[in-house]
This record gives C-alpha cells, structure tokens and sequence, in this order.
C-alpha cells in the first residue's frame, strides 16, 4: 500500500516550484490562478524571492501548500494514494491530495490560517524548542511541572520532541529537560507557540472558515494530526482540522499507525525531505521516496 506524506511549514526554498512551471501546463495555471486567489504574486517570491522573503507569514504556509498540491496534481496517473497525511500545514495538501478539499478552497484556508496565526502569535511572546533524546512522557511530566504555559506540540519521531508555549515557561522547561539527560534542548527560529493553547485566537477564527467550507467524501483514508488514525468521514475530517490548531502534531503515532494498517512505502510530495527522514525513524528499513516529474 503506498502512503503519501506532505510536509509542512519550514521545508520552503528559494526558487521552489519554478520547475514544475516550466515543464507543466497545468502546473502554470494552477499557479497562476493561485496568484488570483492571494491577491499578490506568490510565485514570483517562491520561484525568485529570498529565504527570508519566503519566510513572511502570508507567504510561507501558501507556498509549501501549492508546491505539494500542484506537484500531485501533476504526477497524473502516477498519483494513486492508499492513504495519505500531512504535518501541520502538510494536512491540507493531503486534504487536497485525497480530493477531500478542492485546490480554491483549500488555498484560502491555508491563507486564512497563516494570517490567524501571526495574529496569534503577536498576542502573546511564544516560541517553541526542539528536545532531543527523552522518552515522550518525560517530557511530557516536566512541561507539567513548568509554571506558565510549555506543552508537547510535535511528537516528530521517537526521541524527538517539540515543545511550544510562553516564551520564560519553554526556556525553563529547556534547562530543566536538559537536567534530566536530553541530548539537546534548543529554542527554534519560529515566530510563536504553534500547536499550543496560545493559538486558540487563531482556532476560533479559522474554525468558522473551515465550517463553511465544502468537505467531500475522500478517495482514501488520512490520517489526521490529531486522531492519528485513518479517517474517511469528512465531518470528522473538519472536526479534527480545526482542533489542530491548538493540538499536538502526532506525527510519530500517525507513521506508526499507516504502517500497522499496510503501508509498504512512503512518497513524500513537496518540498525537502524531513519527512522521509522521520519514517526512517521509526522504520529504518521502510521505502522512502520524494514525488518528481
């Protein structure tokens, strides 16, 4: 069975996507109706902008969602999915992928969702930090401990951890995780507490767009960042995609349940490939690919 796994933000690159314009018809209009959309020229800071063009908020999330989704769309009859999953952002072009989502809708959520989180994120001082070389739960019991706001945001692969929340409260659980053995604590150039309480502002304003938004039965199962398992019914499918905001990432728990239930290999669609790097995680011996034309 092949599994489908689309990344989310932070795999961006300058100049991501102008092949796929070049070589393809149907990429190019895609791209250009995603400029329509957006209001502004996406692509010309994706195919020419810099790193840290890239990095503004409203371009980010847009831009790694239409590398994924369009380069599935361009993979033609290559492109049969047994399942499929998204990491964060990654679940929207999974949504897309298994025709859950139309390509339109889903760009004005991801658009609406960048702007709702950088909202979120002016609120209060928040940032996240990677934990490496601790066992899930103990992580999880010192962040308990921490006074203020720290919980576990993304459970990436076993022995790698993501922790989000007010700024004082992850620093302290930081020196305090590295006190009880982790290899690394390390504070991450990210603008806020993503996947945390501190994002709830942005989950209520994102849940009455995707509300209003048209769910459709998918051609496969996904499974979803915040169950975990496959998921074929599209009102839970919108149920688990606006907790998500304000959940945990459940990466590890996801992989580990694709490949219970019959995966044999896993195709990476979009850009980078940090998440091949974490199936092999929990799988070293499992068949890994990116997409290409």
């Amino acid at each position: 069975m092949k599994a489908y796994v689309f990344p989310g933000q932070g795999a961006q690159f300058s100049g991501m996507g102008a092949d796929l314009y070049e070589k393809s018809a149907e990429a190019k209009e895609l791209f250009d109706r995603a400029n329509e959309i957006l209001g502004f020229s996406i692509t010309e800071t994706m195919f020419s902008g810099s790193a840290e063009d890239l990095k503004q908020t409203k371009v980010t999330q847009p831009a790694v969602f239409l590398h994924s989704v369009i380069l599935s769309k361009v993979l033609g009859a290559d492109f049969k999915p047994d399942m499929v999953a998204g990491h964060s952002l990654g679940e929207f072009s999974a949504l897309v992928a298994n025709n859950t989502l139309e390509f339109e809708d889903a760009l004005k959520l991801v658009s609406q969702r960048a702007l709702a989180m950088q909202k979120a994120c002016e609120i209060t001082p928040s940032t996240m930090a990677a934990v490496l070389g601790l066992e899930d739960e103990l992580v999880e019991a010192v962040c308990a401990e921490i006074e203020g706001t720290v919980v576990a945001a993304n459970y990436n692969c076993p022995g790698q951890l993501v922790i989000s929340g007010e700024v004082a409260a992850v620093e302290k659980a930081c020196e305090e995780l590295k006190g009880r053995g982790a290899k690394r604590a390390l504070l991450l150039p990210v603008g806020g507490a993503f996947h945390s309480p501190l994002m709830e502002p942005a989950r209520k304003e994102l849940a009455a767009a995707i509300e209003a938004t048209n769910f459709k039965n998918p051609s496969c199962p996904i499974y979803q960042n915040v169950s975990t398992t496959a998921v074929t019914d599209p009102v839970e499918i919108q149920k688990n995609l606006v907790f998500q905001l304000t959940a945990p990432v459940k990466w590890t728990q996801s992989v580990q349940n694709m490949m219970k239930d019959g995966a044999t290999s896993f195709t990476e669609v979009g850009p980078g490939k940090v998440l091949q790097g974490l199936v092999k995680k929990v799988d070293r011996k499992m068949e890994t690919s990116s997409a290409a034309i």
